[in-house]
């Protein structure tokens, strides 16, 4: 019995040093050669501060006020608008939305009540944010990833055809040409994955990043 119990001791330590230290520090120090960019979160920075991540979508919105104070829902959540001046993601599933501590879908049916009254209401919310710049917009037209979340909640790019949506708006709002915004979207516009996987999509962060270097904007 005390021979097992020696040998299950030596065992317990070989397998920790190796498994929960060793091969942590190799994959690590490995990644962190080979492809450090991913390793660490595909950070984006602006004059070194860190201002989101390539991966994670992330809101471009203004908090609400009342009385001269930041306006909160009943759970304490920062009630906001969308930012006129921005591209926007797709709807986030996560509270508060674009909530990397918390990615979720909605487990619910395609022809569930929730599911459909959550498309219907994101599709009134798209209609009400670019529809007074894209008058002959309708509930047909918008993008099907305007009107539903994605998997994660997360998502960080949105269609082309849902950026190009948005581009009347945010040319209107920051007084630049509808081609000049167009081709920043050509230019943040990523392919499919390996080529063929999924459809191109356009990254709301990095877009929104050069429309404010565009404009001499400070965000």
């Amino acid at each position: 019995m005390k021979r097992d119990f020696i040998t299950s001791a030596i065992g317990i330590v070989v397998l920790t040093l190796f498994c929960g230290i060793l091969y942590p520090l190799l994959i690590t120090g490995i990644s962190q050669v080979a492809f450090p960019g991913s390793a660490n979160g595909q950070q984006v920075k602006v004059g070194g501060k860190l201002v989101g991540s390539q991966l994670i979508g992330q809101s471009f919105a203004t908090q609400l006020t009342k009385n001269g104070k930041p306006e909160v829902d009943k759970n304490g959540n920062p009630v906001t608008q969308p930012d006129p001046m921005y591209f926007q993601t797709r709807p986030s599933a996560t509270t508060p939305p674009n909530n990397a501590a918390a990615t979720t879908f909605s487990n619910f049916g395609p022809n569930n009540v929730a599911t459909e009254q959550a498309i219907s209401a994101n599709i009134q919310a798209y209609l009400a944010l670019e529809k007074p710049y894209d008058p002959g917009l309708t509930a047909a037209k918008v993008p099907v990833d305007a009107a539903n979340t994605s998997a994660s909640g997360i998502d960080p790019d949105i269609s082309v055809a849902n950026a190009g949506i948005q581009a009347h708006r945010v040319a209107a709002v920051r007084h630049l040409p509808l081609s000049e915004v167009m081709q920043l979207v050509s230019k943040y516009t990523g392919g499919r994955g390996l080529g063929f996987s999924g459809e191109p999509g356009v990254n709301v962060l990095e877009l929104n990043l050069a429309l404010n270097r565009m404009t001499g904007v400070h965000a």
